[in-house]
């Protein structure tokens, strides 16, 4: 699977997620194309009438946004607006993400290849795939003191734990600025309870991921739709494509 993962050098995808937001749940589908490096993108939520398109090096690094019924907006990926009520930003769209936070769980957990069971083949939507569940019950939260110039972002990624779960645990689902020095948080010990992963076994890629914490889901991604390394014109990642709704 990594090395499936390492050989994407641009990708179309169809995503539909499930993300947990407070105690309510929340339901996307979204239509991507992505060039892995330099980064672009064009990302398309049709039911809410919302286009991304973002170009690495250029726009002074912003994206290019066209909310619905709204003239577009150049916004910072990683700012308030683009993150509000959102489990993760546009840099993490791809399966280079998935594969790292995999690699990273299994180095945060000493027994993490004993808390990995192959279940065996199974279907899931149009794939045949490799099934994969890992689960420790040693999931829990522990208390942390927040430093000099540290974030909710910043201290996740520092302790390898699921920026989401950080957040909603000390009520900082939209606060992604510095956290004052001294402030006691609880953190995650492990970046999930639990994750069911279903791998296709002719693609060797996760076509579903869904991730668990002690209230259960929080979060689950699949890709009913997959192609590898397609050839994108320039005109693709182009706010002046006559297919994009960019003015």
């Amino acid at each position: 699977m990594y090395d499936s993962i390492r050989n994407v050098k641009t990708l179309r995808i169809t995503i539909n997620a499930i993300e947990r937001l407070g105690t309510k749940y929340e339901t996307a589908g979204s239509e991507v194309k992505l060039q892995m490096n330099p980064r672009r993108m064009y990302f398309n939520n049709k039911a809410k009438k919302l286009q991304i398109l973002y170009n690495q090096n250029s726009n002074s690094n912003k994206a290019l946004v066209k909310p619905n019924h709204i003239p577009n907006l150049n916004l910072d990926p990683n700012g308030n607006l683009m993150r509000k009520n959102q489990h993760y930003t546009i840099h993490e769209l791809g399966f280079d993400f998935i594969g790292r936070s995999i690699a990273l769980t299994f180095s945060k957990d000493k027994d993490g290849l004993k808390n990995l069971v192959y279940k065996g083949k199974s279907k899931k939507m149009h794939y045949n795939c490799y099934l994969l569940q890992y689960e420790n019950p040693a999931y829990t939260y522990v208390e942390y003191t927040v430093g000099v110039k540290e974030t909710a972002s910043s201290i996740a990624a520092k302790l390898i734990v699921n920026d989401y779960l950080l957040r909603h645990k000390n009520d900082l689902l939209n606060d992604f600025g510095y956290l004052k020095k001294g402030k006691k948080i609880l953190v995650p010990n492990l970046y999930c309870k639990k994750a069911v992963i279903f791998i296709d076994e002719k693609l060797m890629l996760p076509v579903s991921v869904s991730l668990y914490d002690d209230l259960g889901l929080f979060e689950s991604y699949e890709y009913p739709s997959i192609t590898i390394n397609p050839s994108f014109k320039e005109e693709e990642f182009n706010k002046d494509n006559k297919e994009y709704g960019f003015r």
